[in-house]
């Protein structure tokens, strides 16, 4: 009789193959490793699925070609010539070169392919559905915790000593390896040689104290305890490659637990999430801003408003008791006042980024010469204020005046942050904004002009570096600052398609670089045509006057009589629209831009231009969302006095 322990030993093992199959199978990422001749050698069930790829395709032995194939004749690159998608394909998967991109499928599906030769074998590919990841930052971190837990996971059930193993784990974007219960690596993948240069050849040699640092492994050691302890953890770190690039680090380690209940050690997953953490820093403050923007732009509509009623009837006052002293004593500073705060209104918008703007080409270095003529005499004879020339003219899309206007604001926070002997620098020049700069920026790769104002002051430190461009925000004593500074030229900067990079330090210096559009120079006829002056319009003619408060159409109105028009008035833009139809020779049409009702002042003025064939037409707007420059319809900013009207209009105001 034989013994019954023998036959358990005699039972035959499941095929090696059948075993790397299931293992395979088991992966959530598509995988197919090809031959140097591109015939199938491995694949998973994933790579199938993913791609809709039917079973008969894949076979060991099967051509790579009948891949390609099969996806141009069903439409996956497009239509045209199958062979003319074919064959260059095919042409590049010769040359086995490592390489990574994304595809986009029909059904909208983001496919990520990343391949990598092995030599003396042939190449392996690894196909990803990044679709989520690419949606919302909440999908990026769902996914990424998915794949930590499932990768740590399935690397528990394979093989660490095969081959295979190997292969697979190389080709991963992560760091993979596992960990005894005396802390003793038994196996790394070779993501530990690309950041640290380590060997995987010899686990055993390895210190995570000495390849992270003292410091930095006194900071996660207790996880290690508690994953040891048999608790799944995740944790994050900062850690600096071979190479001296600083990451932030996520670490997964899932314990193994052996039949008796013991630790037997962990499965380590490591993943580099510098950029997503990036990300999501640069959307919380995207967020803020716009609250922040649509909160100012709100209050500003309201209290330009207010102040058109208050500067209107204080400027009538005025000049109806010209000849009185206590105009002199009490209306006077009233005005002053009342313009201080359409003042302060004006760098709410433009923080806000709803304040019009006079776009055109400029010569940036010219504008830094008006500013060093502008703030020489503000600037303390102990400090240096120097400026360097630029080799040659540099053109930009911006605003002159509110460019100029910023450069004041930086030069007069580097004056307050520099102390005797100090040195302020300005700086235009045209610069290419590479790759990974223009995302810190938000801004697209290509050519800038980037205009910075530098000192060696005091600098600043990470917190106040982190609400720099909060309005109201401010380092300074009470009196000596609104803390609308920087915020205003944020929102400048912002709205001229631009972006604004602060570096400092403290003790260190501050430099602001401000990044324009970069334009080619106007033609010599455009630049004489600025200089141009209209002719003064006549005086005269019938104006309709178009805003739902009645306190600011009173005001407007009377400014309006007193230029010499003839005045209709409407409250709404339905009312507006009605008048225009049936009203002839209207000469001039003055509307808020918004308005209750649904018809806000853009259709007023469009259909008042292009239907009535108004000669003259504004917007007013003490808020504005949107464009207000659309269709070059000029804005008149709320408050505004009667010399103001009169200046945009050429007419001499009456006295």
């Amino acid at each position: 009789m034989s013994n019954p322990s023998e036959d358990r030993d005699n039972v035959p093992a499941p095929p090696r193959h059948a075993t790397l199959q299931a293992a395979l199978d088991l992966i959530d990422q598509g995988f197919t490793l090809i031959d140097r001749d591109l015939r199938m050698v491995a694949w998973n069930r994933t790579f199938l699925n993913l791609l809709e790829f039917p079973d008969s395709l894949a076979f060991v032995g099967a051509p790579f070609e009948g891949f390609i194939r099969y996806n141009a004749e069903r439409g996956e690159y497009g239509a045209g010539n199958v062979e003319e998608f074919v064959r260059p394909r095919i042409d590049a998967a010769r040359t086995f070169e490592p390489h990574c991109f994304e595809r986009v499928r029909p059904d909208g599906t983001i496919i990520q392919i990343r391949g990598v030769p092995v030599p003396g074998h042939g190449f392996v590919t690894i196909y990803s559905d990044v679709t989520s990841q690419r949606k919302a930052e909440l999908a990026i971190q769902a996914h990424a915790a998915d794949l930590e837990a499932q990768v740590a996971e399935r690397t528990a059930e394979l093989q660490r000593s095969s081959s295979q193993l190997r292969l697979i784990t190389d080709s991963v974007p992560a760091l993979i390896a596992y960990f005894d219960a005396e802390r003793h690596y038994r196996y790394i993948n070779r993501g530990y040689h690309e950041w640290f240069g380590l060997d995987p050849s010899h686990p055993e040699r390895i210190s995570a104290k000495a390849y992270l640092g003292a410091s930095t492994y006194a900071g996660i050691k207790h996880n290690v305890f508690r994953a040891l302890g048999g608790q799944s953890v995740s944790f994050e770190y900062d850690v600096t490659t071979k190479m001296g690039k600083p990451l932030v680090a996520r670490t997964t380690l899932i314990p193994e637990i052996r039949p008796d209940g013991k630790v037997a050690g962990c499965f380590e997953l490591t993943f580099d999430i510098t950029e997503q953490l990036r990300a999501q820093a640069m959307l919380v403050q995207a967020q803020k801003m716009e609250a922040l923007g649509q909160l100012t732009g709100g209050l500003a509509h309201d209290f330009n408003n207010i102040l058109t009623v208050v500067l209107g009837n204080l400027e009538a006052l005025r000049r109806e008791r010209s000849d009185s002293g206590d105009v002199a004593e009490f209306v006077v500073p009233a005005i002053e006042a009342a313009q201080r705060g359409a003042e302060l209104i004006r760098r709410l918008l433009s923080f806000a980024r709803k304040q019009p703007l006079v776009v055109r080409e400029t010569e940036t270095g010219t504008v830094v010469a008006e500013v060093m003529r502008l703030v020489r005499r503000s600037i303390p004879e102990d400090r240096n204020l120097l400026a360097d020339e630029p080799s040659s003219p540099t053109w930009a899309i911006t605003d002159p005046q509110l460019l100029q206007s910023s450069l004041l604001n930086l030069i007069l926070n580097a004056r307050d942050a520099t102390s005797t002997g100090g040195h302020i620098t300005l700086r235009s020049e045209v610069r290419e904004l590479h790759a990974e700069a223009a995302v810190a920026l938000d801004l697209e790769v290509g050519t800038y002009v980037a205009v910075s104002v530098c000192d060696d002051g005091c600098g600043m430190d990470e917190a106040t570096l982190a609400r720099v461009f909060e309005p109201f925000f401010t380092t300074k004593d009470v009196g000596l600052g609104t803390g609308l500074g920087m915020a205003m030229v944020h929102g400048f900067v912002k709205q001229s398609g631009g972006g604004i990079e602060v570096r400092s330090k403290p003790g260190l210096g501050t430099t602001v670089t401000l990044w324009l559009p970069a334009c080619d120079p106007p033609e010599a006829g455009d630049l004489a045509a600025r200089d141009f002056n209209e002719t003064r319009c006549e005086p005269q003619g019938l104006a309709l006057l178009v805003e739902d408060d009645r306190n600011v159409r009173q005001v407007v109105r009377r400014d309006l009589l007193a230029l010499g028009y003839s005045v209709l008035e409407a409250e709404n833009g339905s009312e507006a629209l009605a008048i225009l139809d049936r009203t002839p020779s209207i000469a001039l049409v003055l509307t808020d831009m918004v308005m209750p009702g649904g018809i806000d002042g853009r259709v007023v003025a469009t259909h008042a231009r292009q239907h009535c064939r108004v000669p003259r037409v504004a917007l007013m707007s003490g808020y504005a969302a949107g464009d207000p420059n659309e269709e070059d319809i000029p804005v008149l900013g709320k408050p505004f006095t009667r010399d103001q009207l009169a200046a945009w209009l050429r007419i001499e105001p009456a006295t």
